[in-house]
């Protein structure tokens, strides 16, 4: 019996956190995918990860760097999966993140040009436009806050020089 409640805490407890980061997850998985059907098999996946590090997770760092942490790793080594073998069938499912692309061509240029960064300047990119301090986004990806703000500049440039 007591097992049973503390199974069911836990599945209430990551309900919360994913309900409470949610936002988060779909904003690393949106950055690194193609479109609708890749963004949900990211998100499928971050969930499926972050499941299995929830009984782990000791809150030495906030829940929301754990979380972003989990995805933008996830996403990182599935973007890694994929780029050596293309040719995987995406999954159907009928949430559309993609939905009115047309509707801001100023966003979806941004997105491009991010998609052609390197995964690693990618997560850095949407952590700084997630407006996350300078020293949480060195946190989350390991990196020094000195080293954060040399990439920065040199990523800004570089998505300056892109064209479309």
């Amino acid at each position: 019996m007591k097992q049973k409640k503390e199974k069911e805490q836990k599945e209430r407890d990551f309900e919360k956190l994913v309900q409470e980061h949610r936002q988060t997850i779909y904003s690393v998985c949106y950055l690194f995918a193609n479109d609708r059907q890749e963004a949900d098999d990211l998100a499928q996946e971050v969930l499926i990860h972050l499941w299995q590090g929830f009984e782990n997770f000791e809150g030495r760092s906030s829940s929301k760097t754990w979380v972003y942490r989990v995805a933008l790793n996830t996403c990182v080594t599935l973007d890694k999966r994929q780029r050596r073998r293309p040719d995987c069938m995406p999954l159907e499912v009928d949430i559309d993140l993609f939905a009115d692309e047309d509707a801001c061509p100023a966003a979806n240029r941004l997105h491009n040009r991010i998609a052609k960064l390197h995964p690693f300047d990618r997560a850095l990119i949407l952590l700084w436009l997630e407006d996350l301090p300078y020293d949480e986004i060195a946190a989350i990806l390991g990196i020094s806050v000195n080293n954060v703000s040399v990439r920065l500049v040199r990523i800004r440039e570089k998505l300056k020089s892109f064209t479309d």
